[in-house]
């Protein structure tokens, strides 16, 4: 095939290929500027989504004097921030069991198994006062605070009330300071502060 042939006439190559589309950038927005709006800045509230174009130096200036707030009262922006929270998200009041919401008694200084533990946990659902009305089974006393109970002079069943008002009695009574510096009940005394400090730990006072 020559290159005067017919078939050369037939071939048309294009002169218009298609150049790269360079992205077209907008002026800048800023009043009087025809520099070109290289860089986004947000369009302020309600405009979420929306952008501004500024170049380099307008858009320094505009995000240093911008302020997302500008125009809502202090209340209204207490409000916006409170919202932000849950993400704007409606939200709503649970119910609150009375007996639950009472704070939870510190139990770091009382032993798990002792009558104060016992005495003193939550118990909203009151299982363990039904259970302990319906077995009304006195508590079996263990051997040092049965004696601790005969030190006092008190039986079993004595109220805490009872326990304090005898402690006090018998210290006030056996004190050297209440008789003039005589020591010789402090043996007495002793006894005495040991079986209310036992009680007392126990759980019964």
């Amino acid at each position: 095939m020559t290159t005067t042939s017919k078939l050369f006439d037939s071939i048309r190559i294009s002169s218009n290929r298609k150049k790269k589309v360079e992205p077209q950038v907008p002026q800048c927005q800023w009043e009087g500027c025809t520099k070109p709006g290289t860089h986004r800045a947000p369009a302020g509230r309600d405009h979420e989504g929306e952008y501004l174009h500024f170049c380099l130096e307008h858009v320094r200036e505009y995000n240093k004097n911008f302020n997302y707030f500008t125009g809502l009262k202090d209340e209204e922006i207490a409000k916006f921030q409170k919202d932000a929270l849950t993400g704007h998200r409606p939200t709503w009041k649970s119910g609150v069991n009375a007996a639950a919401a009472k704070p939870a008694a510190d139990f770091s200084r009382i032993r798990s198994g002792s009558a104060a533990y016992q005495n003193r946990v939550n118990d909203p659902l009151h299982m363990f006062n039904q259970q302990s009305r319906a077995t009304n089974a006195p508590r079996k006393l263990k051997t040092l605070e049965a004696r601790a109970f005969m030190t006092l002079g008190l039986d079993a069943n004595a109220t805490s009330r009872d326990i304090k008002a005898k402690y006090k009695a018998l210290v006030k009574l056996h004190h050297p300071d209440a008789n003039g510096g005589d020591r010789s009940s402090e043996d007495r005394l002793r006894e005495v502060l040991q079986a209310y400090n036992l009680l007392k730990n126990a759980g019964f006072c």
